[in-house]
């Protein structure tokens, strides 16, 4: 007979009592769920949250989460009273920025799936919301499937609904240890003694980095205060609602206000962001008895701060000029680094998981997400953007994780375009070369913490000499920004002369010792017992065969590997697969070494001034790396290229990467070499027809439909991930990422937009750029299988606009790799 595991739940809320559901209907009957407060009303942030479910998100993991939520609260009830009312959703604008950012999110809710969504007029907001003036709004953003979840009563319908399967609740019981041994949880321990567990799982919400310090977790989470009043008896909603029904209008948000909306029967609820950030220490948190009006998360109502709030409220919905604020509270919610959740395991402590960090909006998304990875190895939902490890250690400080989240608090309703970078903290890391960066005039944007250049000022007097044909055309003001024609100019040197990039940022791992050949065999597709100096690219899969991140491995010597990764949580996952038994060594190198490409067309004559190695075609192929010297700095050369052309990636130690900057520059001159950024880069890379993992390429997606057929191996059972790609063929696929290229030849959008095929929408917009080789802009798109033959005439909705666009043959530049093998 077969027993599943046990497994423990800290925290009752919202996301623990769905994840007990999820995991009891997938037939795991060992579920026991433990929370500090009472039950069913715990005291955390599911026991007061508005509820509002606005599905539609910049994400389409995080939209995909919100649509499951809603379907399955539409599905529950107790004793006949609902858990979610589905009265729609309506943001309104009262600028032009965000009316024409309305139009972005629309084409995000038509990308994403969710139904029915539209811009509408003001008069048209005025009859969905009767309280609004029309006059105060320029527009609105209607969708009818968005509505109010009630939170706790929906906690007592999963309560119900797993204990009937044998989940087993228990309230009032405090978390004292997590107990584990030999790298893995044993069993969870309270003053009533301990739970056996085989697995944990922390969904605790601003109480889990409390939590997580039980295994030496860090979990990078802020508790924050946020304001939530209600009206006493509005007017105008009098006889509208029932007790039973409670609302009839759409929630409502006034993003320009940082404000929203929803009925309590006869009065109104308002909640605000628009005060100063609260950060809330947990040890300063009230004790006592846990009502509906007095529990942990409900801190004193402080009125200074929300009475700007209620005259902006009374301009938008001029019914409120006859009510008052009759009761607030300052209720504790969860905020990060990013705006998004946690989810993952451990990486030192197995079978140790949290899900934090997650609002009710998606909470039954994420629970259902956490339990396929939990009983399947992998969920359906790409879930690398809720990764807990997604972030380096330098994000986990408190003052990073504090400033962070209080800053996403901040411009958690402003309107942010794609490229733009945070404000602060900003330099905490930094290349080599940072200071001849700064001196050529860097426009730096960051990622991950790094600081990466986009552009050189410096090369701005080369625009001028641009030849015709790579003259880039205007932009529109949204494309333009973080953007620079300069950029043209980078692209232009790399493709005709030479170019410098830094490649710093780009994460690499040292794996070696006597297993590390057996280690990458295992988890990647493709075949690593090659030669000393070959240098393979290839994917590591998860047991559905979704691709869970793209990786360049280079042998340098027979234990010895440089594994570039694209990020934290690669590092974590080879760490965590490696065998215990000491015989691989997992080592970040990336703070301790450089990394710069230097390719084009003129690269080899530079490298041959500084060398007495051989770097002709023949003594260092195509996809071969050695150990060199250049310039007097020993560097190990890698021989590929991100943007297509002829050049390698050099790697050095730090101490010495200045000098090879400036030996490469000194020797580059007489062939016009200029240091290039990430702008020209992603532009150069969507021309060769390159993938970014997680932009283009992520777990929802197997090597067949991403056209990365070509890394994978046989036999398919020989590496993880393998067995659950039998049968499947590059023919066979039903979707694929699909080259397209901009009719107009000018209008560059920016990513996440519907693309449609014969007037409906088939698909979305991955990555996009203009292709300055060949002077029209490029977008990559998932469309379906039928809709990518070459010469197919599709749509892009852009702001509400339809692009013309073309499906095109794959790569625009090159496609005999000359180039790249000369």
């Amino acid at each position: 007979m077969t027993t599943t595991p046990r497994v423990v739940i800290i925290g009752s809320g919202i996301v623990g009592a769905n994840l007990a559901d999820e995991l009891t209907q997938r037939g795991w009957d060992r579920v026991t769920v433990l929370d500090q407060g009472p039950l069913p009303l715990t005291g955390g942030s599911t026991s007061h949250a508005p509820g509002l479910v606005f599905q539609t998100n910049a994400s389409r993991t995080m939209t995909q989460l919100a649509r499951y939520t809603v379907e399955k609260f539409k599905g529950l009830d107790v004793d006949g009273q609902w858990c979610f009312n589905q009265v729609g959703g309506l943001e309104v604008a009262t600028t032009p920025e965000r009316l024409a950012d309305l139009q972005r999110k629309l084409g995000w809710a038509k990308a994403w799936g969710v139904p029915e969504a539209e811009v509408v007029s003001p008069e048209e907001c005025a009859k969905i919301h009767p309280l609004l003036d029309p006059e105060q709004v320029l527009g609105g953003l209607h969708v009818p499937s968005d509505g109010l979840a009630k939170a706790p009563r929906a906690v007592v319908a999963l309560v119900r609904r797993a204990s009937a399967r044998g989940a087993q609740f228990r309230g009032s019981q405090r978390v004292i240890a997590v107990e584990h041994a030999h790298g893995r949880v044993t069993g969870v321990r309270t003053a009533e003694g301990t739970v056996p567990a085989d697995v944990v799982v922390s969904c605790a919400g601003f109480w889990g980095p409390q939590v997580g310090e039980l295994v030496g977790m860090r979990v990078p989470l802020l508790p924050l205060a946020h304001q939530y009043v209600k009206t006493g008896p509005v007017p105008a909603l009098a006889g509208r609602n029932t007790e039973l029904m409670e609302a009839g209008m759409p929630i409502l948000r006034h993003q320009d206000r940082d404000l929203y909306y929803r009925e309590h029967v006869d009065r109104l609820g308002i909640g605000s962001y628009a005060h100063r950030p609260m950060p809330v220490r947990l040890e300063d948190l009230p004790g006592g008895e846990v009502t509906a009006d007095s529990m942990p998360s409900m801190l004193p109502f402080t009125a200074e701060d929300f009475a700007p709030c209620w005259e902006d409220s009374r301009l938008l919905l001029p019914a409120l000029r006859d009510a008052q604020v009759q009761e607030g509270f300052n209720g504790i919610f969860s905020f990060t680094p990013d705006g998004g959740s946690l989810v993952g395991e451990s990486a030192d402590v197995a079978g140790f998981h949290i899900a934090e960090a997650v609002w009710v909006t998606h909470s039954a998304g994420v629970a259902k997400a956490v339990a396929q990875t939990l009983v399947d190895g992998y969920s359906e939902y790409d879930l690398h953007t809720l990764d807990v490890h997604r972030f380096e250690e330098v994000q986990l400080t408190d003052d990073y994780v504090s400033e962070t989240s209080q800053r996403n608090f901040v411009e958690i309703y402003d309107v942010l375009h794609p490229l733009q970078p945070r404000l602060s903290p900003r330099g905490l890391r930094v290349s080599p070369f940072h200071s001849r960066q700064e001196a050529l005039g860097a426009v730096f944007l960051e990622s991950g913490a790094w600081e990466r250049p986009h552009w050189y000022e410096a090369n701005a007097h080369l625009v001028q000499d641009l030849p015709a044909e790579w003259q880039p055309p205007a932009r529109d003001a949204w494309s333009a920004r973080f953007h620079s024609p300069i950029a043209a100019v980078e692209a232009w040197k790399t493709r005709t002369a030479v170019a410098v990039y830094d490649m710093t940022p780009l994460k690499r791992l040292e794996v070696s010792g006597p297993g590390a050949l057996a280690l990458l065999e295992r988890l990647t597709t493709s075949p690593m017992d090659k030669s000393v100096g070959a240098v393979t690219y290839t994917l590591l899969l998860d047991e559905g065969g979704g691709v869970r991140s793209d990786v360049t491995v280079a042998r340098l010597g027979e234990q010895l590997f440089q594994v570039g990764v694209n990020g934290h949580q690669d590092d974590v996952h080879l760490r965590r697969q490696a065998p215990r038994d000491g015989s691989v060594q997992v080592r970040d190198t990336t703070g301790g070494t450089a990394c710069i490409g230097l390719w084009g067309p003129q690269a080899r004559r530079v490298v041959e001034k500084l060398t007495t190695d051989d770097f002709s075609a023949e003594g260092l192929k195509y996809f071969r790396g050695k150990r060199a010297t250049i310039g007097g700095v020993p560097v190990t050369a890698l021989r590929l290229s991100y943007v297509g052309e002829l050049g390698w990636e050099l790697y050095t130690g730090a101490d010495v990467a200045g000098r090879l900057w400036d030996q490469l520059f000194e020797a580059g001159r007489e062939f016009g070499v200029v240091a290039a950024g990430r702008a020209a880069f992603n532009s150069l890379r969507l021309e060769k027809g390159y993938r970014s993992w997680g932009t283009d390429v992520t777990p929802e997606h197997d090597p067949y439909e991403a056209g990365l057929g070509f890394a994978v191996r046989s036999p398919l059972d020989s590496f993880t991930g393998g067995p659950a790609l039998e049968g499947r063929t590059a023919e066979d696929v039903t979707r694929r990422l699909t080259c397209l290229t901009v009719d107009d030849g000018r209008s560059v959008v920016m990513g996440s937009e519907p693309v449609l095929v014969d007037g409906r929408v088939q698909g979305y917009v991955t990555s996009a750029a203009f292709g300055h080789t060949i002077g029209r802009p490029i977008a990559y798109a998932w469309l379906p299988a039928a809709a990518s033959t070459v010469g197919t005439a599709v749509e892009i909705e852009y702001f509400g606009r339809r692009v013309e666009a073309t499906v095109t043959a794959e790569p625009v530049v090159d496609p005999q790799m000359r180039r790249l093998r000369g």
